[in-house]
């Protein structure tokens, strides 16, 4: 028994698929059984129809897109209209066969009406119209359409490998990102596909004219042997019912077969702008009123020639006259208003010196806005002002790291709130903050015995809460147990650690002349022969950008330089160079990172997903991780530095050499904070404590 319930939830579940999925597929059914299955008049009429209407969307999308990409399906859609109309062709042939001798009507009322009313019931004029249809369709725009096709994707496969060039030069020079060059690329691709599938798709329709040329010729002389033979019907009335018909059916076959070639040639044809075929062609035709005034001209002077339909050839005249004069007075308005704008801008102009090199404002690799309200910070005469701050921290950072940070440029913004200020690196805004001149900020140690009572804020270089006081509540403050800094200190801290955190951006390659200079004075038989004999300047400094880059200070130049002196023969990757000199500094790597301690503590990799890292760059070739062990990777990460933390040891993450270099580029963006070691940068330590394994 029927479960109905069953029927209809499937029922409502296939409502909410996508219905186009099924359109290919219901087409092909559709027209396979019209070749197979006979059809009644009634659904021949339906099918004949259907393909009009197909016909005439298919015309108007091609005339409404604007660029060729945009109706990308038209070789597919042209092929199952072609298809659709050869399975017509069948199906009226069939039944044309077994019920012509019953008269025009026997076919359907649309292969009657096309025999009848466009050709007046003249077979000889159907003949005649149908032929001429036939080599409008097949000579001149199917052909030309299939040239163009061909010779657009043989211009468009030529030209390939220059756009591909080209979209690479722009993703290296920075102008576009990954994900907008893979659009392009894709775009690309697609459009050489489609020119290629169009060139292939013209020749069905040059085979449909054939075909309709073959099946008009069959059917009439079919249906006169098949009516004169099997219905023993008069000679004069076989012909006039067979003809008919036969014509009748290659007309209403062919006109849709027409309006699809005109599509196709429009879809070749056209070029990609922003404008559809329609505005094109009118805003280029109908733009020049001296055209159109010569065009008037001639037409008039033909209608006064007698015997030419003078009044037909004088209203054109009429008509174009005043479409001149509209398209004249449009023209002088726009030239008005451009002429009127061009005299603004020449007294506008006349009035401001010329542009020169001296305007041009070169972006500062370090710069601090401050708001109105904060300059005077900047007053020397100030004690304890933010230059001094300021000095202090290149300073402390030139100590530490090993180069000089660029010089701060400090400059007062008047588009900011008066006590904000803004930090910049490369004219990029990495910090930003508030701050009060005159009065502290006491913040949150952790010992303080009771709130003040001050409006609570969040301090910007750690999220630490606190409190900005009066001068007035600084010892109280200080005796509650909260650390108060001075507002100079609390922007000078802010730099410090956005400089900390982006020193290899700051780190160019001037720094790195600078330094090798410095260096070349301090000890220059270390420098002589290595740069440029045996390495060039790029490669040294990206081997000391990528130091930095993983906070590895470059203090030691004496042992940086004598390992790639050694090395640097055999190995010119900066990337390899970078973990031989690693080693190389490997007591200070673990010195930074566990202050002496006895027993370090790390994390670890388990085994199996080692091998399994390794097995994998090794297959491929290259640093990309299949999509779900990365993702896999990144959980089992995040959740080993939650348990890191939970016991208060480093965020060390200890794994075999080939994959060191690797990981710590590949964790380096979602886990900054997480140190990537080699097994051969702690070969000087005796006691390794494993607290988490990822992957465990």
């Amino acid at each position: 028994m029927i479960n109905f319930a069953s029927f209809f939830r499937i029922f409502k579940h296939l409502k909410t698929i996508e219905w186009q999925i099924f359109a290919g597929p219901i087409l092909i059914l559709m027209i396979l059984s019209m070749m197979v299955v006979p059809l009644a008049p009634f659904f021949l009429d339906i099918f004949f129809t259907f393909n009009i209407a197909l016909s005439i969307i298919i015309l108007l999308v091609s005339m409404f897109t604007r660029k060729t990409l945009d109706f990308i399906a038209f070789p597919t859609i042209l092929l199952f209209s072609t298809l659709l109309r050869l399975a017509l062709n069948v199906a009226s042939t069939r039944i044309i066969f077994l019920k012509g001798h019953m008269g025009t009507n026997s076919a359907g009322r649309v292969i009657e009406s096309f025999g009848h009313f466009l050709v007046g019931g003249n077979f000889a004029i159907g003949i005649v119209v149908f032929i001429i249809l036939v080599i409008i369709n097949f000579i001149v725009i199917t052909k030309g359409a299939s040239r163009i096709a061909e010779v657009g994707a043989r211009f468009i496969l030529d030209a390939m490998p220059g756009k591909q060039m080209a979209i690479d030069a722009d993703l290296n020079a920075g102008l576009i990102g990954e994900e907008q060059a893979k659009k392009r690329r894709i775009k690309i691709t697609q459009e050489a596909d489609f020119y290629g599938s169009m060139d292939g798709a013209s020749k069905f329709v040059r085979g449909d004219a054939i075909a309709g040329i073959l099946i008009m010729i069959i059917n009439i002389f079919g249906g006169l042997i098949i009516g004169l033979i099997q219905h023993n019907m008069l000679l004069d009335k076989a012909i006039e019912v067979y003809t008919l018909l036969t014509i009748g059916d290659g007309l209403v076959a062919q006109i849709p077969a027409l309006v699809i070639s005109t599509a196709a040639g429009v879809i070749v044809t056209r070029v990609s702008s922003n404008q559809n075929v329609g505005e094109q062609m009118v805003s280029q035709l109908f733009y020049n009123p001296q055209v159109i005034l010569l065009s008037a001209m001639v037409l008039g002077t033909l209608g006064l020639v007698p015997g030419m339909p003078n009044m037909i050839f004088l209203v054109f005249t009429v008509l174009l006259l005043i479409l001149s004069w509209w398209l004249y007075e449009k023209k002088y308005s726009l030239e008005s208003d451009f002429l009127d704008s061009n005299t603004k801008y020449k007294l506008i102009h006349d009035s401001i010196a010329e542009a020169s090199w001296n305007d041009v404002e070169l972006e500062d690799p370090l710069k601090i806005e401050i708001g109105y309200k904060l300059t005077p910070m900047v007053d020397v005469n100030q004690k304890s002002n933010l230059l001094d701050r300021i000095r202090i921290v290149r300073k402390k950072i030139a100590q530490e790291i090993g180069f000089l940070p660029p010089l701060v440029h400090i400059k007062n913004n008047m588009n900011l709130s008066g006590n904000t200020y803004r930090i910049f690196i490369k004219g990029v805004e990495v910090g930003q903050g508030k701050c009060f001149y005159g009065r502290y900020m006491a913040i949150n140690s952790g010992r303080e015995t009771e709130s003040l009572p001050f409006e609570k804020v969040y301090e910007p270089t750690f999220g630490l809460s606190g409190y900005w006081i009066d001068e007035s509540f600084k010892n109280e403050a200080q005796k509650k147990g909260y650390s108060v800094i001075e507002s100079s200190v609390l922007i000078s801290t802010h730099l410090n650690f956005l400089i900390s955190n982006h020193i290899d951006e700051l780190f160019g390659r001037q720094e790195a002349q600078q330094l090798l200079d410095y260096i070349s004075k301090e000890m220059p038989k270390l420098t002589e022969d290595l740069v440029p004999n045996i390495i060039n300047l790029t490669i040294l400094h990206k081997v000391l950008k990528n130091l930095l880059l993983e906070n590895v200070p470059i203090r030691d130049m004496r042992t940086i330089l004598e390992t790639l002196s050694e090395h640097a023969d055999m190995q010119k990757n900066p990337n390899e160079l970078t973990s031989i000199v690693r080693i190389a500094l490997r007591k200070i790597i673990i010195q930074k990172l566990f202050n002496k301690k006895d027993i370090i503590e790390v994390m670890g990799l388990e085994s199996n997903l080692e091998k399994l890292l390794l097995n994998s760059m090794k297959s491929s070739g290259t640093d990309n991780l299949e999509p779900t062990l990365s993702e896999n990777l990144l959980i089992k990460t995040k959740e080993a530095i939650k348990k890191q933390l939970l016991i208060g040891s480093p965020l060390v993450l200890l794994v075999s050499h080939p994959l060191r270099y690797f990981l710590s580029k590949f964790l380096r963006h979602s886990f900054p904070e997480l140190t990537v070691l080699s097994q051969f940068e702690i070969i000087d330590v005796n006691k390794i404590k494993m607290t988490n394994v990822i992957g465990a």
